[in-house]
């Protein structure tokens, strides 16, 4: 399978298909380049050097597993990483690994030299359904999430099924968040996909649908002057959850980013029987539907995120299945959606 993301002179292909990562070479050129391939610890060790292989002159930087990397400071190691293999502006980062390492590797290559060319690798479902495309790439700046970043499009982006047969389900799970996002605003038949159950005897076509969504999303506005706000569904609430509860840095306990979200999801969702059905999926999945987190130490982060400017907040409402609405908030509302007021 394949789509291609039309965004004039940054076009470029997303090929889903299993085993592809061991085609990188057909796909861009890795000759006469050096090529930096970026991935974290918790990826296993034999995706980066599947593509590593391929490439005349490459080498392996490895950072810490989770979104702790997704720092100042190991932004900073990256690059220095970067200067030291002797990279100039016509070489090549791929990232190999799940959300935080396509984010910070998208990042690190476009600032590096003012940009240089990106492969992203996607190896979780969580990066599989949604953040490995779209060009948005970042680090967070102490616990706001994705505060520092640039919109920098990869050059192909490799969906490889293969390597989601080495994730535990709690993280495939974590990513099929994302995928119920995309259902709940924007695809019905994919939301009836969930509710058939067994979601990963359908990976390839929720992963397929899902990345359908956003690409139409993401030509239309890829750079989030307004349509492309949809896609932060769930995300307000969300990110404050996150920042609280969120399995980061020194917490190796607590929820993953998509559990926040679909967390995140459940307040926005104003017709009562599609709740229900919602409800009904988070139980069959095992994803949360509640935080156990201190509602007012959410709601302070939610003052922080980017989608609030001055006294006011951008949420996304989901009014029924399959559509969506923004609703600009004074953000002395926000306590009455988390339950506070």
């Amino acid at each position: 399978m394949k789509l291609t993301m039309q965004l004039k002179s940054r076009s470029y292909d997303i090929i889903l298909k299993a085993g592809c990562l061991a085609n990188l070479h057909q796909f861009t050129n890795v000759q006469n380049r050096k090529v930096f391939v970026l991935t974290d610890s918790g990826v296993p060790a034999q995706y980066a050097r599947t593509v590593a292989d391929q490439c005349p002159d490459s080498t392996i930087y490895t950072v810490p597993r989770g979104e702790g990397s997704k720092c100042l400071k190991v932004y900073g190691q990256v690059l220095q990483a970067m200067l030291d293999f002797g990279m100039g502006r016509r070489d090549l980062l791929v990232a190999v690994g799940g959300g935080v390492v396509g984010d910070l590797g998208g990042f690190c290559a476009a600032s590096y030299m003012r940009g240089i060319d990106f492969v992203n690798c996607p190896t979780t479902t969580l990066a599989q359904v949604d953040s490995s495309i779209g060009g948005k790439t970042a680090i967070d700046l102490g616990p706001t999430k994705n505060i520092v970043g640039a919109f920098w499009q990869p050059k192909v982006v490799l969906v490889d099924f293969d390597t989601l047969a080495t994730l535990p389900r709690r993280h495939m799970v974590n990513g099929l968040a994302e995928a119920l996002k995309t259902a709940l605003i924007g695809d019905p038949q994919l939301f009836a996909l969930f509710e058939k159950g067994a979601p990963e005897e359908h990976i390839e076509q929720i992963v397929y649908r899902s990345l359908k969504f956003k690409k139409k999303i993401v030509e239309q506005d890829e750079r989030e002057g307004g349509l492309r706000a949809c896609l932060n569904f769930g995300h307000t609430i969300g990110h404050g959850i996150e920042a609280v509860r969120g399995i980061r840095g020194r917490r190796t306990s607590g929820l993953y980013h998509g559990e926040c979200v679909a967390l995140g999801m459940l307040p926005m969702i104003e017709d009562p029987a599609l709740l229900k059905r919602v409800r009904a999926v988070y139980r069959s999945l095992g994803l949360p539907a509640r935080a156990g987190a201190n509602k007012a130490r959410v709601l302070e982060y939610m003052q922080h995120d980017k989608k609030t400017n001055g006294d006011k907040i951008t949420v996304i409402k989901c009014p029924g299945l399959g559509c969506w609405r923004a609703e600009v908030l004074p953000t002395s509302e926000l306590p009455r959606l988390l339950g506070l007021a």
